[in-house]
């Protein structure tokens, strides 16, 4: 039988629905010629983004920093890297934007700061026990003369996650810790100081019309206070440093700081939770109708290229979504993961950073198609969606940046062995038929990953033979991926069934679940082995094949848009449509 849709009991709010563009500020456009993208590349480019039809942008960090981690060792929230630009510069983009129906997002990153921020730089000039090292994790070592760290806790980016300071008079001294780099020490949210600064931080870019911040590692902030070894056993909310369940507390507040500015331009600000969690009902705690507004799906994006994975995870993210009144999110890619034209082309389609290789063979045509077809598989489901850029051209990882010229602290502090991030930040194709393709000013060749003739240098070194890859050339052609993403946001905007609440379409045995998350229902439809359909609304259908062979159509009247030209008339492998049933 057909399930009621659930009871939607969170207030309504822009970014239900959004379609949410992430700019990886250094790799999108650079404005000044530089090699390294910045804020005026971001306002020459806004034309495209509204040509490409979002209704907001993500920016990853954009304030000062000595990047060792691209930019997440932050040591300033309240100004703007001078390689990027200035805060003036800052709020003209917020506002121009704005102007043309785009809002903004910044970056929280609230675990840690830069080891150059003033507070760490003021603790690691006072001695042990001071105030000043209390809002971070101080502690003396184990061992003879405390020559072991605290305790055996392992850094995201590999090796140990403490590292020792040295006194005054240049003796061994305290251990701090740091679940990232060692450049990017972590705060201590049980200290009155840190809650109340980062309080204060999003009144800043509130008060400057952000309309939303999107919170950095979630789920890392709070620590065990007495340093324990890391246990298997540990249940949920017992972790010494995931998932604590101290956080809600904190994200309680930073609700209630966003909700003050419900009424004020650009209206009701949102917060956005980066939660890597393997539990579905965890990580919807974080989005009760007090805490976030939203956080990123990472199973979906995570998920292999298989039919009933895909089943699962959607139906897994509407029903702990709709526990909780909150809208779903859909992510395909980002700044930190394989691009999925690359991923979806290997043997092992699924993404974790733990069997992230360098040399793992993939068959890009493949890839791509898949991507394409995963795109519009995402832009239907009820909730949000995010495109990172790049995305929408269909451009691969790139995995053969020289060992000299990578910047990713995972690719060093694994010794080669994990390639990093670095492949997925190259900067953006623009126009042209060489690098650097427009992104900087400057033309000429490449030799390898060394630009000559007279060519700025990019911050990150772009391949050859992407000239069919810029946003000019696809711009001009109907087939490209660029024209697919234009036509699925503007689609996605004015579908009725894609939009509205609507009432659930064909009740009765057929249908495994109806639910309501950010617009409209989604209701199964039977399909053959590979294949997933539903509708949305009364005449809107998607259909997705993921079977070796072409398929039939379910009875329709219009064929909206498909990711790969029809086989007479039937749906090929690989392949999604959405239909006028």
């Amino acid at each position: 039988m057909t399930q009621q849709p659930p009871v939607d009991t969170q207030p309504a709010g822009w970014w239900r629905s959004a379609a949410i563009y992430q700019v990886y500020v250094r790799s999108f456009a650079d404005g000044n010629g530089d090699g390294t993208g910045d804020l005026a590349g971001v306002r020459s480019r806004l034309p495209y983004l509204r040509d490409l039809g979002v209704d907001a942008i993500w920016f990853t960090p954009w304030y000062p920093s000595p990047m060792a981690d691209g930019g997440y060792d932050i040591s300033d929230y309240r100004s703007i890297d001078p390689a990027l630009g200035t805060l003036a510069e800052a709020e003209q983009l917020i506002a121009e934007a704005a102007a043309m129906g785009i809002r903004t997002i910044v970056d929280i990153v609230p675990n840690h700061v830069s080891d150059q921020h003033p507070w760490f730089q003021a603790a690691l000039a006072a001695s042990a026990g001071s105030p000043e090292r209390e809002r971070f994790w101080f502690h003396p070592g184990r061992g003879v003369d405390g020559e072991e760290p605290p305790n055996g806790w392992t850094s995201h980016f590999g090796g140990r996650a403490w590292t020792r300071t040295k006194d005054a008079d240049g003796r061994p001294g305290e251990w701090y810790l740091h679940l990232f780099a060692p450049e990017q020490p972590d705060l201590n949210w049980n200290h009155p100081d840190v809650r109340r600064e980062h309080e204060e931080i999003l009144r800043f870019w509130f008060d400057r019309g952000v309309a939303g911040v999107r919170i950095d590692s979630a789920a890392l902030l709070v620590k065990h206070p007495e340093l324990p070894e890391i246990d298997e056993g540990h249940g949920p909310g017992e972790h010494v440093h995931v998932d604590r369940d101290e956080l809600h507390d904190i994200y309680r507040g930073w609700r209630a700081v966003a909700d003050g500015y419900g009424d004020s331009s650009p209206g009701p600000r949102a917060l956005i939770g980066e939660v890597w969690l393997p539990d579905p009902e965890r990580m919807a705690r974080y989005l009760r109708p007090d805490e976030m507004h939203l956080a990123f799906n990472f199973p979906f994006l995570t998920c292999p290229w298989d039919p009933d994975r895909f089943r699962e995870t959607i139906d897994a993210t509407l029903r702990t979504h709709a526990a909780v009144g909150a809208p779903a999110t859909w992510v395909l890619s980002n700044h930190d993961v394989t691009r999925p034209v690359t991923r979806y082309g290997r043997a092992d389609t699924s993404f974790a950073f733990e069997t992230k290789r360098a040399g793992v063979p993939s068959d890009l045509t493949l890839g791509l198609r898949r991507a394409r077809a995963a795109a519009l598989l995402a832009m239907a489901l009820p909730g949000a969606v995010y495109i990172y850029q790049g995305e929408e051209l269909g451009l691969p990882e790139v995995e053969d940046i020289a060992p000299h010229r990578r910047q990713d602290p995972m690719y060093f502090r694994s010794g080669g062995v994990d390639p990093g991030r670095d492949g997925a930040r190259v900067p953006m194709p623009w126009s042209g038929e060489a690098p650097p393709y427009g992104f900087t000013h400057g033309s000429g060749t490449t030799d390898g990953n060394a630009v000559k003739s007279g060519a700025t240098e990019t911050w990150l070194p772009q391949p050859e033979g992407w000239a069919d890859l810029t946003a000019e050339a696809q711009a001009a052609d109907p087939d490209s991926t660029l024209w697919l993403y234009r036509q699925a946001l503007r689609i996605r905007r004015a579908e009725t069934g894609l939009r509205g609440p609507g009432a659930a379409h064909g009740a009765g045995e057929n249908a495994s679940r109806d639910a309501v998350q950010g617009r409209g229902h989604l209701h199964w439809l039977q399909a053959s082995a590979g294949v997933l359909a539903f509708t949305r609304g009364d005449r809107f259908g998607c259909v997705v094949n993921m079977s070796a062979s072409p398929i039939d159509l379910p009875p329709h009247q219009d064929v909206l848009l498909s990711s790969a030209q029809l086989d007479d008339g039937r749906l090929p492998c690989d392949t999604t449509a959405w239909l006028h049933l």
